[in-house]
């Protein structure tokens, strides 16, 4: 069955953001589970996945061929927005993205970031974009993090 499939294993409402929609654009012939977690939860797997030892905005892995699992943590990304000049919904969305585009195969750069930018402007309603030196910003912490 191809689609997305969403849970939610914290206390925090998910923003309203068309996942499913933006799924379907970017990976659509992919089966696809999104979940959202604690900052517990989200650091253990990154621990487990990665070998990181720090509490992620996102995480991403394939779990067969074209099958993958998306994992937000909410209360990273309500924490780090303000730091990325977009609102929650908006960089919950922008994680969202991010994370399919890991999937599809892209690598951090200036087209993923461009990508990344055009689904965010087509998905999602910015009142105001950042700046071209928030954008960079955004950027370096953005490979930091993955």
């Amino acid at each position: 069955m191809k689609g997305l499939s969403t849970r939610n294993l914290t206390r925090r409402s998910v923003p309203g953001v068309p996942f499913t929609k933006i799924a379907k654009a970017v990976l659509p012939t992919w089966e696809l589970s999104l979940v959202f977690v604690t900052p517990e939860e989200a650091k253990r797997l990154n621990k487990t996945l990665r070998k990181k030892t720090y509490t992620p905005n996102v995480l991403s892995y394939e779990s067969a061929p074209k099958s993958g699992e998306v994992i937000i943590c909410l209360s990273v990304a309500k924490e780090q927005a303000p730091e990325y000049g977009l609102p929650y919904a908006a960089f919950v969305g922008l994680l969202f993205i991010h994370a399919l585009l890991h999937l599809k195969g892209e690598r951090h750069g200036t087209t993923m970031e461009k990508r990344e930018r055009a689904l965010l402007a087509r998905f999602v309603s910015i009142p105001t974009w950042p700046d071209e030196s928030q954008q960079a910003l955004t950027s370096a912490r953005t490979k930091r993090r993955s």
